[in-house]
């Protein structure tokens, strides 16, 4: 309970049974407009896959996935996804993707450890999209020109909210401001990552912090990312590291900045043995996906994740994603929403 925060005066600007239209709305427009604009056709997406493949996302290596005996797999386990990450890199290699084009997938999934708050649900559920890039352009302007891109499906989406719900006002700027994790602790070094977040995104209302998972000034890194997906460790030329990132903006109904996508330009062989390296996880070669990304099989891709009740959430001004998504709260939890007049589905 310590977590649920109920803003002052907090009224829904939409029903139960406007806020579902707006969902549905929300999802079609959205996923058309990133599909035309990064050129992605849509394939389908498993919600689990085997342990020991090394296809699942490790998020920060310690949340423990949902896993479960398949009975006419001599009981081998499966574990419930946390992210498509490394699957979808796999997909471009076996679909034959060519090069600037990629896919999306609706990705669903369970993360059981998740604590749960205004924003966080143990119910995932967001687009996943890989892209297969340049293998000569693994650099900081190709990563700004894709969020770019993503950004204007951000905004196009909005102003279609807008005109569809009048109570409903524009917030985001025209322009997405990008800036290093390392120089933002430069800028505020008495300050943790997310009072930092907090900072910028109301400064510049959307941002895109570059260069997560790797340590800063030698300490801890801004946020955490597992070794095997991003690269967060490759010099970009300007005096930093990291071809990877988050989209926050600035979220009025909560106060706070709100992360509405993580991406980033993948390991290629050299980053991903570095990258073990540093996590003490060289073991991982030996898993599959490794080993088809160390032998040459997969193709050079840039991708993440955007969160698609994460994006409701926002363009539709709820404060608690549990009146966006139907997932499991605590009696406590739902009590108090009730109270206040914040309805969970």
């Amino acid at each position: 309970m310590s977590k649920l925060f109920i803003p002052q005066g907090y009224k829904p600007l939409l029903d139960l049974r406007e806020t579902e239209m707006g969902i549905h709305y929300i999802k079609e427009f959205f996923q058309q407009n990133l599909s035309a604009e990064l050129r992605l056709r849509r394939v389908t997406a498993p919600l689990f896959v085997l342990k020991g493949t090394g296809l699942n996302d490790d998020l920060n290596g310690v949340e423990r996935a949902v896993t479960f005996p398949i009975k006419d797999l001599g009981d081998q386990k499966a574990e419930v996804v946390h992210s498509l990450a490394k699957w979808k890199r796999m997909i471009l290699a076996d679909y034959g993707i060519e090069e600037g084009y990629g896919i999306y997938t609706d990705m669903n999934a369970i993360r059981s450890d998740e604590e749960l708050d205004n924003i966080h649900s143990l119910y995932v559920d967001q687009w996943d999209w890989e892209m297969v890039m340049p293998s000569d352009r693994r650099d900081i302007a190709f990563l700004k020109n894709i969020v770019e891109r993503i950004y204007s499906a951000i905004k196009r989406t909005e102003y279609i909210v807008c005109e569809h719900y009048p109570q409903i006002r524009p917030q985001l700027p025209d322009t997405i401001h990008f800036v290093y994790a390392e120089e933002l602790a430069a800028q505020y070094p008495d300050l943790t990552p997310k009072e930092r977040e907090d900072k910028v995104a109301k400064e510049y209302g959307a941002v895109f912090i570059m260069g997560i998972g790797g340590p800063i000034n030698g300490g801890e890194p801004h946020d955490g990312r597992a070794p095997d997906y991003d690269d967060w460790s490759t010099p970009t030329g300007d005096g930093h590291c990291g071809l990877n990132g988050d989209i926050l903006v600035w979220n009025e109904v909560l106060g706070h900045s709100f992360e509405l996508s993580s991406m980033g330009i993948r390991v290629d062989r050299e980053a991903l043995l570095r990258q073990l390296a540093a996590r003490h996880a060289e073991e991982r070669k030996e898993l599959y996906f490794h080993k088809r990304l160390l032998n040459g099989e997969l193709p050079q891709s840039i991708g993440g994740g955007i969160g698609q009740s994460r994006l409701c959430m926002f363009y539709l001004r709820k404060a608690h994603i549990g009146e966006i998504q139907a997932s499991l709260w605590p009696d406590d939890m739902r009590k108090k929403c009730s109270e206040a007049g914040l309805p969970l589905i």
